[in-house]
């Protein structure tokens, strides 16, 4: 059934769902989540996973640690890069948080943040699901990473803010 649903899933959908409008309003959350963190937001939306990933039963946990170092989301000073990624075809999302931001953060509270996005995203609203995961994501970097510190004087945007289509 899974390896159907893959079959199936297009780019298209995605696209219709995941539109221009929709990523901008992604990027406005994540520049405006990390004005207040110096942590850092990456979000990417993947359509389906391909054969070979499916006949080796990867996991959506398991592709998304794969993205988070594709995209060098842990490329980040404070270790505090945090990758959003939604696996359309499996109807998943899940969140793969860098070392420094995974110590201080209990996994439960990013499967809050997950599990909201779902939600949103069963009642058909991308734009307000992804909206309020980079919020929710935001608010738990926030109270452990300060914008700004003595030691860090500069909040750097070290990632892109863009959502991006895989």
């Amino acid at each position: 059934m899974r390896t159907l649903r893959h079959l199936l899933a297009t780019p298209l959908l995605t696209r219709s769902r995941f539109t221009q409008s929709v990523l901008a309003a992604i990027e406005s959350a994540v520049g405006a989540a990390e004005q207040r963190t110096s942590g850092e937001i990456r979000f990417a939306v993947e359509t389906s996973l391909e054969l070979p990933e499916l006949w080796r039963r990867e996991t959506p946990r398991e592709r998304a640690e794969k993205v988070f170092s594709e995209l060098g989301v842990w490329n980040t000073e404070l270790r505090n890069g945090v990758l959003i990624y939604v696996l359309m075809a499996d109807r998943d999302v899940e969140i793969v948080a860098d070392r420094g931001a995974a110590a201080r953060i209990p996994a439960a509270d990013w499967e809050s943040a997950c599990r909201l996005m779902e939600g949103h995203f069963r009642a058909g609203q991308y734009q307000e699901g992804a909206v309020a995961g980079v919020s929710a994501v935001g608010a738990l970097l926030e109270r452990h990473f300060p914008p700004v510190t003595a030691d860090r004087p500069v909040n750097r945007n070290e990632q892109p803010d863009q959502g991006l289509l895989l």
